[in-house]
């Protein structure tokens, strides 16, 4: 178990996370159209690393987690930075009902669907908060082989095979599954240097 809520006000001090977000929403740029007249929401946004990056080529952002502490740091930055657009919320689509009542045009996540007990469900969830033809965007974890994690942490899936994932997001009335590997984090385990590859997955919602 990781305690998010402990970890938020030193999240930002990783210049590597903060690079990975950058990269993820190049990436989510160079894939899909985005807009200012699109709304979007964020699911375990942390800290807003995705969104921040992202702001200014999107309309109304609903930021959402469930780590109060991260949705704290959150708040701080977004007044700070003076964004109007940004929109913290405390939400856990693993148990609150019912669904939120907005409909969003974009959904997106960075290394969030691992840490989700039942990722099948939540892409449920993601399907039915967008709208029409709504777009959604996964950025997580190729399969591995469980040493990511050297911080104790328990309650993950250990990354996701590709083709396994696409039946799922499949099965759940998207479309047009596309899969392109955005950025590789480097981690030392046991003094020998290990690769663990980030994928991203868009696609559109069609049922």
């Amino acid at each position: 178990m990781t305690n998010f809520d402990e970890r938020a006000k030193d999240w930002d001090s990783d210049p590597k996370k903060i690079e990975r977000a950058r990269t993820v929403a190049e990436a989510i740029r160079n894939t899909i159209l985005v807009t200012p007249q699109m709304s979007a929401l964020e699911y375990g946004c942390g800290t807003g690393l995705l969104s921040f990056a992202l702001q200014s080529d999107l309309g109304q952002i609903t930021l959402a987690d469930t780590s109060q502490g991260m949705l704290d740091v959150l708040g701080e930055k977004i007044s700070t930075a003076g964004v109007t657009n940004m929109h913290p919320t405390r939400l856990d689509l693993t148990t609150d009902s019912p669904l939120p009542s907005q409909r969003f045009d974009i959904t997106y996540s960075l290394m969030t669907l691992h840490h989700i007990e039942k990722p099948k469900d939540i892409l449920k969830k993601f399907h039915a908060l967008l709208s029409p033809s709504g777009i959604l965007c996964i950025a997580d974890l190729d399969k591995e082989d469980g040493t990511f994690h050297t911080d104790g942490t328990t309650d993950v899936h250990k990354g996701f095979e590709r083709t396994e994932l696409q039946t799922w997001v499949e099965e759940t009335g998207f479309t047009d599954v596309k899969f392109s590997t955005v950025c590789e984090i480097k981690k030392k385990i046991n003094e020998v240097e290990k690769t663990f590859p980030v994928f991203l997955l868009t696609a559109r919602k069609t049922t």
